[in-house]
């Protein structure tokens, strides 16, 4: 009989894998996530961020088991099979098998702009490299033999990773009269089990293992505290029936860790993921590769050629597709790859596009990342001593980050259900009010960034001037540097100088923190 096999990983500690989740690691289709950084272009700025989509999928895949064979103890009623546990762990090992070169940098970066009218996102490509994985490996014989049913558990495998396989047949009316009735949208476990499917990826509220395991990952590679503790969670996770359906609830008293987990993953995006030297390298691999895409061959199933932007249409030819050719275009010889290994080359000297500023729009306003914003900061020409040189609209780099809790500018506690020591049987929400006066008013936030292609500190010092400008023009925020960089411009702008009443009113005031003058 096979027995366990044992992982020494740096977050989780010694772990044991299945014997199938082995023999689904030890296949060209998963080793290949060791040549993708979790992190992308952000490995470029934090020497110590150099882990991969293999050691995270590895932790997933641990926590996934360890969440639901802990339901199965504290739980019987809730019959969790030994099937179920299977399904779990496995979608949890292979839930990034998608993740394209760069991870994120791929498809949402490069993909949008190579490919714009396609709507493809990474989950789908997990989906069709796991069918590859297990049809190419021939492990359906094996998956059998560990009890896995492959009709209904491939389906349930791939419908935690992706959602519903069929999302139209959810939706069903009684007659022409009635509002549409939603129905039950998976077919790889009945409604039942509803709580199965959001332990890897919970489309319900976003609280899943794979965040867990991603947050003290990463932390622990950025050199970044992790303020969140997973441990504590599941030992007040159970499941309580909410409207005829079983969700995966968690103790009242854990709502402030809660806040703090989606209070971690929004520092992470703002010092990290989203860090702005990260990002505009991340922006210029991005041109490097939409300049090589024509050119760069990948070969797949039958010897049919397919290029960067279409190797995913493919599984053979992406299983190809990582990292690596980052380096096959920086030292390849081909003269049709010259404009995108130059982009590479100031990338490895540093020569990077240079920050110009950020702003953020007002809180109602919301930007769309569109060319006619780098035409608009062009065409921003500053009214007071504009200077004396010439910029184009095509060496502006606009980038709009939208950084929220998960859920855009919803709070997703809204979304957790909670369970009482007075009768952990039922399930109540928790308001914000109910929690502190010291948590988010709002929950989501843009903020745009600009940057301008060139080394000359003449022509940075200008296009800094016309983004000033530009932040004027539409009543965007200040730029923190504006007073320095522009000090001849920033007076021009009332509403960026002059206080209220109230605030030098509020100013004047001694806070609780001031020592009070008292007559002896």
């Amino acid at each position: 009989m096979e027995v366990m096999k044992v992982f020494n990983d740096p977050i989780h500690g010694h772990i044991e894998m299945h014997p199938l989740l082995v023999q689904i690691i030890d296949t060209p289709q998963f080793q290949r996530l060791r040549y993708i950084k979790q992190l992308g272009g952000t490995y470029f700025v934090f020497p110590g961020a150099s882990h991969n989509r293999f050691e995270h999928s590895l932790g997933v895949g641990y926590l996934a088991g360890y969440l639901v064979r802990t339901l199965k103890e504290r739980q019987p009623e809730l019959d969790i099979t030994q099937r179920d546990i299977l399904c779990v762990e496995i979608a949890g090992l292979c839930h990034d098998l998608g993740h394209g070169p760069f991870s994120h940098m791929f498809d949402g970066r490069f993909i949008p702009l190579a490919r714009p009218d396609l709507k493809w996102k990474h989950e789908t490509a997990s989906v069709q490299m796991f069918e590859h994985l297990i049809t190419s490996n021939k492990l359906e014989e094996v998956m059998k033999s560990y009890g896995l049913v492959l009709e209904e558990d491939m389906l349930f495998i791939k419908e935690q990773i992706g959602g519903p396989i069929d999302e139209t047949s959810c939706v069903t009316s009684v007659s022409q009269c009635t509002a549409p009735v939603i129905m039950w949208p998976y077919r790889g476990r009945p409604k039942e089990k509803s709580f199965l499917y959001e332990i890897v990826a919970n489309k319900k509220n976003g609280i899943d293992v794979d965040k867990w395991d991603y947050f003290a990952r990463d932390c622990h590679h950025l050199g970044i505290p992790n303020n969140f503790d997973y441990k504590r969670l599941l030992i007040f996770t159970r499941v309580c029936e909410v409207k005829n359906q079983k969700h995966i609830c968690t103790r009242d008293k854990e709502v402030g860790n809660l806040y703090e987990m989606f209070h971690t993953r929004y520092c992470l995006h703002r010092r990290a993921y989203q860090h702005k030297t990260g990002n505009i390298i991340e922006i210029m691999i991005t041109e490097a590769f939409q300049k090589a895409d024509k050119f760069f061959e990948v070969r797949g199933s039958g010897g049919k050629v397919y290029h960067i932007s279409t190797a995913m249409e493919d599984m053979e030819a992406y299983t190809k597709l990582t990292d690596c050719i980052y380096q096959e275009i920086l030292h390849s010889s081909h003269p049709e790859l010259e404009e995108a290994r130059e982009i590479l080359r100031k990338v490895e000297r540093r020569e990077l596009y240079r920050f110009l500023g950020e702003t953020r729009p007002e809180s109602k306003k919301e930007i769309l990342k569109s060319n006619s914003l780098a035409e608009s900061i062009a065409n921003s020409k500053p009214e007071k001593d504009p200077p004396d040189v010439e910029l184009k609209a095509e060496n502006f780099i606009v980038d709009v980050i939208n950084m929220d809790y998960g859920m855009k500018e919803q709070n997703p506690i809204d979304k957790v259900h909670f369970y009482c020591k007075a009768d952990p049987s039922k399930a109540v929400n928790i308001s914000k009010e109910q929690v502190s006066k010291f948590l988010p008013i709002i929950f989501m936030e843009q903020v745009v960034r600009v940057y301008y292609k060139s080394q000359d500190p003449d022509v940075i010092s200008a296009a800094k001037q016309y983004f000033i400008q530009w932040c004027m023009e539409n009543d965007f925020t200040k730029p923190q540097d504006s007073d320095v960089v522009a000090p001849h411009l920033t007076p021009m702008k009332k509403t960026w100088n002059n206080m209220t009443d109230d605030e030098h009113t509020r100013a004047s005031e001694p806070s609780c923190r001031q020592r009070l003058p008292f007559d002896e």
